[in-house]
């Protein structure tokens, strides 16, 4: 795009979007570049498909991505009642927006199917991070592993809530292990906050998951806090193994 295309790009965006050249509007414009090189702001506006008036769609679009949220990430995290209460929404554009993203999520997990090799935290974070991304709870989930270190199921969710040691019972995490035929498993949860420092219920839990592994002879590897990528922050996850804050046995 040269100079002079890019200055009409930056003037049309005040017109309606009717009213821009064909080209420049959102339909026309993923046609002509494809959705994959389509820009975040370009791909909201065809969800939302009617802007408000004062906006074009593509403004409404841009506002609402960089100025209401500031990220996919966040308006991900928005319940959809409260995005629906944003100027210019309405619930049925909120449930089309959040449909859109959840489906997202869903094909990143497609992705990463049973039979994955979990051999470091590094692997676990990975096959978790979208499930995690958005989420205002905390959730803890249990890897099931075989001999080799091969995921033989998807992750299985246990509980949502607090991580609370009276809530989470290792009889549901051993009992699907056994189900299974797991030879060793690994526990995860997140942090809402961002910030994946362990609680002492966090490593109460994880006492209390090992123990209970050693009386069913599957031992437990690891346990995996997410959290979120920050600035001055190594990873968005901490492993109580690698920490040194739990003994594992194995």
């Amino acid at each position: 795009m040269g100079r002079a295309d890019a200055e009409y790009v930056i003037e049309s965006a005040v017109q309606r979007v009717c009213d821009m050249p064909a080209r420049y509007r959102p339909r026309e414009e993923v046609d002509r570049v494809g959705f994959s090189n389509a820009s975040d702001d370009l791909l909201l506006a065809l969800l939302l498909r009617h802007g408000i008036p004062g906006l074009n769609v593509v403004q409404l679009a841009r506002r609402l991505l960089h100025e209401d949220y500031g990220s996919l990430n966040d308006l991900a995290a928005e319940p959809v009642e409260e995005l629906a209460r944003r100027r210019g929404m309405g619930r049925v554009k909120a449930q089309i927006i959040k449909a859109a993203l959840e489906l997202g999520l869903r094909l990143a997990r497609e992705i990463k199917p049973a039979g994955t090799r979990v051999r470091a935290p590094q692997d676990a974070a990975d096959l978790l991070r979208d499930r995690v991304r958005g989420l205002e709870e905390e959730v803890f989930w249990v890897l099931l592993l075989n001999a080799r270190n091969r995921l033989k199921v998807e992750p299985q969710e246990i509980t949502r809530g607090i991580l609370d040691a009276s809530l989470i019972h290792p009889r549901e995490v051993f009992r699907r292990a056994i189900r299974h035929a797991s030879a060793a498993v690994i526990v995860a949860h997140n942090h809402p906050s961002g910030d994946p420092t362990p609680s002492a219920e966090d490593l109460s839990v994880t006492r209390q998951m090992i123990e209970a592994g050693k009386v069913v002879g599957i031992p437990v590897l690891d346990h995996v806090i997410l959290g979120a990528a920050r600035a001055g922050q190594e990873n968005d996850f901490l492993s109580l193994r690698e920490s040194g804050m739990v003994i594992f046995n194995s």
